[in-house]
């Protein structure tokens, strides 16, 4: 059974006329007679009586008439899903973001999107770098957003911005009235941190590894899940910590914290997508959004 003979079927119960069933479907008669004879040789069932030049439906033709009907609206419907997807009107693409990102500097990108999109709905997974990357390698996400770099040979990578990143301590830490303090004499403070597999974290040790430190040479007195946390533990003078510009700015300008002047390089926000995974209207959508903010090193750089 086809989609086809039934589009015909109906036709022709509904004008009870093959010829001007027909006609209405741009086929000739011995086509359009050749699909009912076929559904009912398949099926060994009679779905219309020939009386002279008139036919007219049977009890099993009647029955039938409101199933195809059914099977040709969803199939209408389908066609419509489809439309819509190719056009953005409808669709879904799942995010997952590591936590500077998803909390800070996503929002307003996607408020953007779904202006442009409204049918395209977006939900959000905010987790840390190590985290995203597992999503996107695992499918469960459609497009991940991570602040740390990622080595993974299956998963693509574009730059889409540039974080800049500063030290902070509380007014009363003694860094707070020091002129510069270099990568070299960061052991001398207590630190809050995030946890293992964050961007942040991945930073600080990069730093440290260019001066010829390591992470276990520093005291850390706290490690925390969430940026807020960090940020509160800071601002109660637990220790210094590295941040991105983004999380701290209100606390700078209301004077809760107080930057550091050190030597401490922008990280890149890098988009992650499956290479082997189909990447659809929404994502390439979504991506073409992104590419249109200007920035120094920001504009989105395929790298794979």
């Amino acid at each position: 059974m086809t989609l086809e003979q039934l589009r015909i079927f109906v036709a022709v119960a509904e004008r009870e006329h093959v010829t001007r069933a027909a006609t209405e479907l741009n086929l000739t008669q011995s086509a359009a007679s050749a699909a009912i004879a076929a559904l009912e040789h398949r099926h060994a069932v009679k779905l219309f009586d020939r009386v002279g030049r008139r036919i007219a439906l049977t009890d099993a033709g009647r029955l039938f008439l409101g199933e195809a009907r059914a099977i040709l609206a969803r199939s209408a419907a389908g066609e419509q899903v489809l439309a819509d997807l190719a056009g953005l009107k409808r669709g879904r693409l799942s995010i997952a973001a590591s936590q500077t990102i998803g909390n800070y500097w996503l929002p307003r990108r996607l408020v953007a999107f779904r202006a442009r999109h409204p049918g395209i709905e977006t939900p959000l997974v905010i987790g840390n770098t190590e985290t995203v990357a597992a999503a996107i390698h695992d499918g469960l996400a459609d497009i991940g957003l991570v602040e740390g770099e990622i080595d993974d040979p299956h998963l693509a990578q574009e730059v889409v911005a540039v974080d800049e990143m500063t030290i902070v301590v509380a007014p009363g830490h003694p860094w707070a009235g020091r002129g510069r303090v270099d990568a070299a004499a960061l052991s001398e403070s207590a630190w809050v941190l995030r946890e293992p597999g964050s961007g942040t974290r991945q930073l600080l040790e990069t730093v440290l590894a260019g001066a010829g430190r390591a992470l276990a040479e520093i005291e850390i007195v706290l490690e925390l899940p969430a940026n807020e946390a960090v940020r509160a533990a800071v601002e109660a003078g637990s220790g210094a910590s590295l941040m991105s510009r983004l999380v701290v700015s209100n606390a700078l300008q209301s004077g809760a914290l107080v930057e550091v002047a050190a030597e401490i390089p922008s990280r890149r926000f890098i988009m992650l997508r499956h290479k082997e995974r189909y990447s659809g209207r929404a994502a390439q959508a979504f991506r073409a959004l992104l590419a249109e903010e200007p920035a120094a090193t920001g504009r989105a750089q395929p790298q794979g």
